[in-house]
């Protein structure tokens, strides 16, 4: 009964986009987000391709045994501060989607991101310290804008798609970040490549100066400025995109305008219905911190944001610091024994190598998946299977560390990167975007994923301090001794398993409009509790 009350309550321009079959603009608009998504990848994860490459350019000295690496603080500022400039980005831009439209804001995010990508390779200065200086100040404002691209992406493909492929369509735009991280990782592969050739240079341990060519200064700015690239060529088609008719109609409340874009989208005759719309939205101006938001939404809210704040401790940590897992089971030679630029070369082609066996698949597994399976079982089988698998990598770690092993070691991690995105590194980036209501939709998406990157700003922080050994002797140079990358995975491994249960009050969304799970087509309260939550998840499972 319910049911047949909200679809009559429904706006037919809605109802159209509930129920349209997939055509030609769903597929424009995965691109055009899409490639936004490309780019947030690309800028946030090449950093950590050449933070090694850094600290042989600015900070080697030649009578040292070891070449240089970036001092504590600096290492932490240039692999953090565009994650601190995302969360602030998403929970501003989030607030103002829903106060000045989706397309408008949309288009400030791409020119930031621009603009701050070609800065961050132009960190021209006279002394490391004003260098790294720079290259934080322009990331941080990068981030910014990043951060605006997942509130934004995941709101615009929600309102866009219809409810039968919904999930699969938001988890599409998502996907495109696995293809930004292997693109960071072959730009790189290619371009060390090309300048090892044209300037050779011995390891390290042969010729301290002369193992760090003065040319291998544009490698890492050229791979930065790239991450302009993708941007600038999908600005024009994100112009082109409409508001979104859920925007129009249920926010900016013009019904004329709404009927009038999705007739032209749809290619289809819809009506306009201004007074339907007056009694949809009629009493529905309640706030983010209105008693009736808190009744229906509230634990929804909580559950989005802590699940994807424990997913990034454990999500970023492996991401960034690959290149210091790779080393510590010698799958990556000592920074002695190679070249700087042979170096990059490494660990480009390793991270390279888990991103197209476990990044990219996982990705597309939830693509095709999530409207079969639901949001629900995927992200418990993401958790469960990564507790399982870091407490694999961390149990027996002095197995994996031992020659000959490094193998089993990297085969164990890429499944944890692949149940992470056929998990809840894709859930989290969807629901948020279809249970609250279309007025503050991009603001909670921004309010969760904020949380998401406060985890992200922990895992980059912390693992770089924790992962540190124990013992004082192998520190590196300028750190304290942390706890192990034993202990550390140990963490992790506990992180997932409290994402695990902080799923339970993440209601399912599949097969239902966005409007009937916000609440938008139903005058009825509908109290958004635990049990309700669980029950939700719990018959979806069914």
């Amino acid at each position: 009964m319910a049911r047949q009350e909200q679809k009559q309550q429904q706006l037919q321009v809605l109802s159209a986009l509930d129920t349209a079959k997939t055509q030609w603009y769903h597929f424009t608009a995965i691109v055009v987000t899409g490639m936004g998504f490309f780019t947030d990848a690309y800028d946030l994860f090449c950093i950590s391709l050449v933070t090694k490459l850094l600290g042989r350019i600015y900070y080697t000295d030649p009578t040292k045994p070891d070449p240089g690496t970036l001092p504590p603080n600096v290492a932490a500022a240039v692999n953090g501060v565009a994650l601190c400039g995302t969360l602030a980005g998403q929970l501003f831009f989030g607030w103002l989607g829903d106060k000045l439209g989706r397309k408008r804001v949309y288009g400030m995010t791409l020119l930031l991101m621009v603009v701050c990508s070609i800065a961050s390779g132009l960190s021209f200065s006279h002394t490391p310290t004003s260098v790294m200086a720079s290259l934080c100040f322009f990331r941080f404002w990068l981030g910014f804008g990043i951060g605006g691209d997942y509130p934004l992406s995941a709101t615009i493909m929600s309102e866009y798609a219809n409810k039968k492929t919904r999930g699969g369509f938001i988890a599409a735009v998502f996907a495109m970040q696995g293809f930004g991280i292997l693109a960071g990782g072959i730009v790189t592969l290619v371009i060390s490549t090309v300048f090892r050739k044209a300037f050779p240079a011995p390891a390290y341990l042969v010729d301290a100066v002369a193992s760090t060519v003065p040319q291998a200064d544009y490698v890492w700015r050229i791979i930065l400025m790239l991450g302009a690239a993708p941007a600038i060529l999908t600005y024009y088609w994100r112009m082109k995109m409409p508001e979104t008719a859920r925007y129009t109609a249920l926010v900016a409340k013009n019904a004329k305008q709404a009927a009038s874009d999705m007739s032209k989208v749809l290619q289809v005759e819809i009506e306009v219905e201004s007074e339907k719309l007056d009694d949809m939205t009629r009493n529905k101006e309640d706030g983010l911190f209105s008693s009736r938001f808190a009744r229906r939404h509230g634990f929804h809210l909580l559950g989005t944001a802590t699940t994807w704040f424990l997913l990034d401790i454990a999500y970023y940590s492996q991401n960034l610091f690959q290149k210091d897992i790779f080393t510590s089971i010698h799958w990556i030679p000592k920074a002695r024994t190679m070249s700087a630029l042979e170096e990059v070369f490494r660990i480009s082609r390793a991270q390279t190598l888990i991103a197209l066996c476990g990044t990219v698949p996982g990705y597309w597994f939830t693509v095709f998946l999530i409207d079969i399976l639901g949001r629900f079982a995927i992200q418990l089988l993401g958790f469960a299977m990564m507790t399982v698998f870091m407490l694999g990598l961390a149990i027996p770690y002095h197995h994996w560390t031992t020659p000959g092993n490094h193998v089993g070691f990297a085969v164990m991690y890429g499944f944890t990167f692949f149940f992470a995105n056929f998990g809840p590194n894709a859930t989290t980036f969807i629901v948020p975007a279809e249970i609250f209501p279309a007025r503050l939709r991009s603001t909670c998406h921004g309010i969760s994923a904020a949380a998401g990157k406060a985890g992200a700003i922990i895992g980059a922080f912390g693992f770089l301090y924790a992962a540190q050994p124990q013992d004082n002797a192998h520190v590196d140079a300028g750190y304290k001794p942390g706890i192990g990358v034993r202990n550390a995975l140990f963490v992790l491994a506990a992180c997932n398993f409290l994402g695990f249960l902080f799923t339970f009050l993440v209601p399912e969304s599949k097969g239902k409009s966005l409007e009937e799970m916000s609440g938008e087509a139903d005058d009825k309260e509908a109290a958004g509790n635990v049990s309700n939550a669980v029950q939700l998840a719990g018959v979806e499972m069914v």
